[in-house]
């Protein structure tokens, strides 16, 4: 993977730095930045007036210094570029060692073969079926519960799902009362996996009857379901809805956005 943050230590430390401005801006203390990632503090001087002159962070004070607009996307940007390099190490060097977890279709026992795949986004094993992906058991299991299968062969391709965003009112714009429920119901009827942001939004999908799998960390849970390869719909309230597209645009994960507000909120 040709990646440029990887394949420079100083893009690695701003990127460092950066982050640690992030966690601890306005009062950022140079010189507890520079232990933690093990640098100068002088080291440190320099990557402040670097980031400032890039536009990455603002200093209004001798200390006080806040991370861009600019500089929150340079993160997010290098983040999901290691991410994506993590799990290109996982998928092409750690699969040839690990142990995984299937749930088993029928009795499985140790040491037979097994055949995988993906299935609503667990792993299951059987078997009867060839998959082309196969493995070996390293244990008893029952039918309907999990064993480990060690030394897979073969290769999982999981497309990536889509993700629907069905953007709803605050509380300030009449919040579920003022929610489409005739065309939130089939969305939410139609996907495997649903998620809500907002109390509005749990409140929505109280209104037709749901309750969402995820809540709290509906996000990462969403994206992680489309990594597994299953559909899911997010309901949120409007002001969330930029922070999420972010995260999907920098994962790459595809989606559409329905709006549900009932004609003439404003």
């Amino acid at each position: 993977m040709n990646s440029k943050i990887l394949q420079s230590k100083s893009e690695m430390t701003k990127f460092q730095v950066l982050t640690e401005i992030a966690a601890h801006q306005p009062n950022v203390r140079q010189k507890e930045i520079a232990i933690k990632i093990g640098v100068t503090p002088q080291a440190i001087s320099e990557y402040m007036k670097e980031l400032i002159s890039e536009g990455l962070i603002h200093s209004d004070g001798r200390v006080r210094y806040k991370i861009t607009k600019d500089g929150v996307e340079w993160v997010l940007d290098n983040a999901a570029e290691l991410k994506r390099y993590s799990q290109s190490v996982m998928e092409d060097i750690i699969s040839h060692v690990s142990t995984w977890t299937a749930i088993c279709d029928e009795d499985v026992h140790k040491n037979d073969k097994v055949f995988i795949e993906m299935r609503n986004g667990l792993l299951y094993a059987t078997k009867t079926k060839d998959t082309g992906i196969y493995g070996t058991s390293i244990m008893y299991g029952e039918a309907g519960y999990e064993i480990g299968v060690t030394d897979l062969k073969g290769y999982m391709h999981v497309e990536t799902n889509t993700i629907t965003i069905c953007k709803i009112p605050r509380i300030k714009r009449g919040g579920s009362n003022a929610v489409n429920l005739e065309r939130l119901k089939p969305i939410i009827d139609s996907k495997p996996y649903i998620g809500a942001i907002g109390t509005e939004a749990l409140m929505s999908l109280k209104r037709i009857g749901v309750t969402p799998n995820v809540m709290f960390g509906a996000s990462e849970s969403a994206i992680q379901a489309a990594y597994h390869g299953l559909a899911s719909a997010v309901v949120i309230v409007e002001d969330e809805v930029s922070y999420l597209l972010s995260r999907l645009e920098n994962e790459s994960i595809p989606y559409e956005i329905v709006d549900l507000s009932k004609p003439g909120i404003k």
